[in-house]
């Protein structure tokens, strides 16, 4: 039968209910908040390299010490993965989210009245931190429940709010420095960023619950006329044989069945379908955080292919612009640049999702070549000389950045990896994982700045750690597939150990009525 829906009074605060992933549906709404999030979020994050100059002047501080107000911040984005996934499963995403909105609008205020360093690392690198991971993780999580064929693509498609961010707030908040001062612009940043918590009010719950195909009565009508038929070529009837016989050749020994007494019948039926009814729905077995995964040798693999890949996410968008001012490249172009790198990964992203979509492309491998080339971007950038020089390593990087950043996280719900039954809790310590390489990667790129007084060194660092991750990138399908292989050997074992047991209620009925054909024609030849 076609996919149902039940009806819902209210249309954002009830939960939906599918009999299959509906790939649509309300989940195109889902997608438009997970854009907006995207934007308010993680573009924010890459646009606030636009405030560097200006907090080193303000606070007199060094690179490596203004680095640390977003390693903190990712860091603890994914430090406290887990514990977003804990509480979308107990209060569920909508929640969560809303109030991760609240705390990410509320660090970024306070944030524009810091008189200290030290005050961003609580606001924007603690405060926001928080919330920014309670607002991306669930809302990626519950758009990959409403996707199934359809998921790759729309995921890339809707992530790339960041990029439009990144082009769009780039600009906007250089010109707005300019009229009304950094601190102001921050301070319309963070209301501007309330935002996330009227997406998150658009998170409707999804329930998928399977067809009550059990209830179909006319099978189970066929089936007793079969064994009456059986019994009429036997020249018998159901209610002439004896005890014996009708223990073994009626329904009610195949499991499942009902008895074939014509006035049993009517009962055995109703009493029956509340045990159907019972047994539809899954029983609320879900726990608030599931580290089985990390026994999955696959996921294992993944997991630090993202702690590596992460060094080269946040560091390039981050130190673009003073690489630029570096170069003797105005601010208005260099805020072009970082544009220009904001489009490239537009395209990357929705290319990436286009090419994930096909059916018989494994998508491991398509994210292997990926990161493979995302490191040689971060490679050319320190030979780029000039505006257009830089502007072409920064299309470049873009693009394959797209490729990569919109694709891997929606890919733990590949069978290659955990699944989409695992998702949610492999996502939530996959980013837990990351939180390392988040917490070190930008001031690791700032510390090689101000030893080596040259921008490039970031950009080194950042291509090493995405070669790391290509290397355990590429082990994933293996240990995946050794893993499975294992497994199947020992289901083998207890199948043949434990197999003729399980076929002796078959074997056993088939016996027992040739015995009864027989002992039949006995009696009738006395």
């Amino acid at each position: 039968s076609k996919m149902t829906v039940k009806a819902v009074k209210m249309p954002c605060t009830s939960a939906n209910v599918y009999t299959k992933v509906p790939d649509g549906g309300w989940g195109w709404t889902v997608a438009f908040a997970f854009f907006v999030v995207e934007a308010l979020t993680y573009g924010i994050i890459k646009s606030f390299g636009v405030f560097f100059n200006d907090l080193m002047e303000s606070f007199d501080e060094t690179n490596s010490r203004i680095s640390w107000i977003i390693s903190i911040c990712v860091f603890v984005q994914t430090f406290t993965a887990p514990l977003s996934t804990v509480l979308s499963n107990r209060f569920g995403h909508r929640l969560v989210v809303m109030a991760g909105g609240l705390l990410v609008s509320t660090g970024m205020v306070i944030a524009s009245f810091a008189r200290s360093v030290v005050d961003m690392y609580v606001t924007i690198g603690i405060v926001s931190g928080l919330g920014y991971c309670l607002s991306f993780l669930p809302t990626v999580t519950i758009l990959s429940q409403y996707f199934d064929k359809r998921r790759s693509l729309v995921t890339a498609v809707a992530s790339t709010g960041e990029c439009f961010a990144v082009f769009s707030f780039a600009p906007a908040i250089t010109a707005l420095k300019e009229q009304i001062g950094w601190r102001y612009s921050m301070l319309s940043v963070g209301v501007l960023q309330l935002g996330i918590t009227a997406c998150g009010s658009l998170l409707r719950p999804i329930v998928i619950r399977e067809q009550e195909e059990v209830k179909a009565q006319p099978p189970e009508e066929s089936t007793e006329t079969k064994y009456m038929l059986e019994n009429e070529q036997t020249c018998t009837s159901i209610e002439s044989i004896d005890s014996g016989v009708d223990i073994t050749t009626s329904p009610s020994n195949v499991p499942g069945k009902t008895k074939a007494e014509p006035k049993s019948e009517e009962p055995k039926q109703h009493g029956q379908n509340p045990v159907e009814n019972n047994s539809s729905p899954p029983e609320p077995k879900t726990k608030l955080l599931d580290f089985s995964v990390m026994r999955d040798y696959s996921f294992i693999c993944y997991a630090f292919f993202g702690l590596f890949a992460t060094l080269g996410f946040f560091a390039p968008s981050l130190y673009i612009i003073p690489l630029s001012r570096s170069l003797g490249i105005s601010k208005d172009h260099s805020a072009y640049i970082l544009s220009a790198m904001a489009i490239a990964e537009v395209f990357g992203r929705i290319f990436a999702g286009w090419v994930l979509n096909k059916k018989p492309i494994r998508k491991i491998y398509i994210e292997l070549i990926c990161v493979i080339l995302l490191a040689v971007a971060l490679v050319a950038f320190p030979f780029a000389s000039g505006f257009w020089g830089l502007m072409i390593c920064s299309v470049y990087f873009g693009f394959m950045l797209g490729t990569v950043a919109g694709t891997h996280i929606p890919l733990l719900a590949e069978d290659d990896v955990v699944g989409i039954e695992k998702m949610s809790s492999a996502a939530g310590v996959y980013v837990f994982i990351q939180s390392l390489a988040g917490l070190a990667g930008p001031p690791l790129a700032g510390v090689l700045v101000d030893t080596t007084k040259n921008y490039s060194s970031a950009f080194y660092s950042c291509a090493a750690g995405m070669v790391l991750g290509a290397v355990f990138l590429a082990l994933v399908r293996p240990c995946k597939t050794g893993l499975c292989h294992h497994q199947q050997q020992q289901q083998q074992v207890e199948e043949s150990t434990a197999g003729p047991p399980a076929e002796l209620p078959d074997d056993f009925i088939d016996m027992d009525i040739g015995k009864a054909e027989n002992s039949g024609k006995g009696s009738d030849s006395v």
